[in-house]
């Protein structure tokens, strides 16, 4: 079907920020000629695309169906163009990442900095997100690479992923306010008190109520939360006993780490990128710096 690239543009901006007079500013075109754009799209599809109403617009199922296919391809011509326009130059472009709060805060930190002091002109972009949702920035193109925890149920073959750091993960409390033993502790021992840790949409949740469901246990946790920070700040007032990554807790004298019975299986922090998809030399070099400086 031979459709103008214009109207999916237009498309892609009335869908974008469900608002004719916001696309048009975007676009640089009158109002009229938006709506005029998507009557003559709609009309070629035979399909209506919005629902119109005077206060707002709302996508149809059809629009939403042809949204989630126009986004990826705009963001993927958008990225294009932007690496030809860079010529493998630092003294410009843009390296955009997506990662956890926690990842962003505990391990990205310091190569962000080291980064961005060697190529000050690089524009850096962190996008945050679970570990699970940081694969869907991904595949739809508005990240250039992701450092996601892994296993992650997300990763596909078409993703390259290189494996960065190895971590473990943690049951924490504060003694002075819950009695518990620290040493020879089981899993089903941990059922009698309150358990702090990530909400269900997070590789961390999965990794965990996994765990015990291998070993016949039911977890229902007292606290779900998003942020592993939220969840140390409990801990520590005595809330409960919070599941994290050891790196997060490392320099805490308030809390005490619980020594398991079993074994708890080690995770991984990855870096994850499109091998589809050529990097920019911002993004492959940023790569290459931060495995350069784990390797001494």
């Amino acid at each position: 079907m031979d459709i103008n690239f214009e109207l999916y543009k237009v498309f892609y901006y009335v869908a974008k920020t469900l608002s004719f007079s916001e696309a048009s500013k975007a676009l640089f075109i009158s109002q009229s000629a938006v709506s005029q754009s998507i009557k003559v799209l709609e009309k070629r599809l035979n399909q209506s695309l919005f629902i119109r109403s005077t206060k707002k617009v709302k996508l149809t199922k059809e629009g939403e169906l042809l949204y989630k296919h126009i986004e990826p391809a705009i963001n993927l011509i958008h990225r294009g163009e932007t690496q030809i326009l860079e010529a493998n130059s630092l003294n410009g472009g843009q390296l955009r990442i997506g990662a956890s709060d926690t990842i962003c805060r505990y391990f990205l930190v310091p190569y962000l900095e080291q980064f961005h002091k060697k190529y000050p002109n690089v524009h850096i972009k962190v996008t945050n997100g679970t570990s699970l949702q940081c694969v869907e920035f991904l595949e739809t193109n508005q990240v250039d690479l992701i450092i996601i925890n892994s296993p992650n149920k997300r990763l596909t073959t078409v993703h390259n992923i290189t494996e960065i750091k190895e971590f473990s993960d943690v049951f924490v409390v504060n003694k002075e306010y819950i009695d518990v033993k620290t040493e020879d502790v089981a899993l089903s021992d941990l059922q009698k008190y309150p358990i702090l840790m990530l909400e269900k949409i997070s590789t961390t949740s999965e990794f965990l109520h996994g765990l015990f469901l291998q070993n016949q246990l039911d977890l229902v946790p007292s606290v779900e939360l998003s942020s592993n920070d939220l969840l140390i700040d409990l801990a520590k007032i005595g809330l409960g006993i919070a599941f994290v990554p050891d790196f997060t807790v490392k320099d805490s004298k308030e809390l005490t780490k619980l020594q398991l019975k079993e074994e708890l299986p080690k995770r991984k922090l990855s870096v994850v990128h499109n091998q589809n998809i050529p990097l920019n030399y911002a993004a492959e070099n940023f790569i290459q710096c931060m495995l350069a400086d784990l390797e001494n």
